[in-house]
């Protein structure tokens, strides 16, 4: 992207290409371009290309140099939403973190260290539910604790704490046959925090709820990055659902996914169901969706 191809002024916050609420007038051209000149970050995504290929041979991109550094905020916890429409690579970019994709170019860094496979750094929440269902919910959330061979005694204490945070105390001993979806994915969360993750990635997790549980999933998110101190990469293409999360939003374009905007969302003072009819977080997502539908030729 070229320096004049930029809208002329944007209110800086963050790094560069960051910018705040007043957006401008809508542009379609990316305004977001990552400055990796300093030391590698909490987390650093440098040049991520990914293209598939299946049996046949056809290749299909699904990202194109994507590059972005998440800092480390150990007093504040951060969540970061991918902001794109459906097939346009969000996922593709999660999996590349996770290790569970290999890039076909470019490179993830967690710490410094280059990511070569999946690691107890990160831990990934999936919008299906992947509870073991001969297991109870405290069965569950400690599993990875009982693989690494922790004691019972230190795993129950653990698991405790998980639990209560994440409201399923009373379920400890019920089964995943017994709960709602929304308790399946408190579950899924509570396993995916017990293991102390670095970084924790959730790909479209609440999708599958009702609004209304929707709803409580997100509260819930929103408690837990806060009391846990969790770096949360979270991928969505709900305008609300990113607004009402969300620290900073990267708005994608179509496959393959490249970054076009990065968004600092505004510190609300109350995030509550009250907020999202609230003219602030009713002027941010208009001006969300005036990016994402900026003419072609703007």
């Amino acid at each position: 992207m070229a320096d004049n191809d930029a809208p002329a002024t944007l209110p800086q916050a963050g790094e560069p290409g960051t910018f705040a609420v007043d957006v401008g007038q809508a542009t379609s051209k990316p305004t977001y371009r990552a400055d990796q000149s300093g030391a590698p970050p909490k987390l650093r995504v440098s040049n991520l290309s990914v293209t598939y290929i299946d049996r046949k041979g056809n290749r299909t991109e699904a990202v194109r140099d994507v590059s972005f550094d998440i800092l480390d905020k150990p007093d504040s916890g951060e969540i970061v939403v991918f902001l794109g429409p459906s097939g346009c690579g969000k996922s593709t970019i999660l999996k590349a973190v996770a290790g569970l994709l290999p890039p076909t170019k470019g490179e993830v860094l967690i710490d410094g260290e280059l990511v070569t496979d999946v690691g107890r750094d990160r831990g990934m929440v999936f919008q299906a539910y992947t509870s073991f269902g001969w297991l109870t919910v405290r069965e569950n959330v400690e599993y990875g604790l009982k693989l690494k061979g922790m004691p019972k005694s230190e795993r129950r204490k653990i698991s405790d704490s998980i639990l209560k945070s994440v409201g399923l105390a009373d379920f400890a001993d019920r089964y995943p046959k017994d709960l709602s979806g929304g308790m399946k994915q408190r579950v899924a969360i509570a396993r995916t925090l017990v293991n102390n993750p670095r970084v924790v990635l959730m790909d479209e997790p609440f999708g599958a709820l009702d609004p209304q549980t929707r709803w409580g999933m997100q509260s819930l998110l929103l408690e837990v990055s806060r009391a846990e101190n969790n770096t949360i990469l979270f991928v969505t293409h709900d305008v609300s659902e990113a607004v009402y999360l969300a620290d900073t939003i990267y708005v994608l374009s179509q496959r393959p996914a490249q970054i076009l905007h990065r968004i600092h969302v505004p510190a609300f003072p109350v995030r509550d169901i009250a907020l999202k009819s609230a003219p602030e977080f009713r002027a941010v997502e208009k001006q969300l969706l005036d990016l994402i539908y900026a003419p072609a030729n703007s």
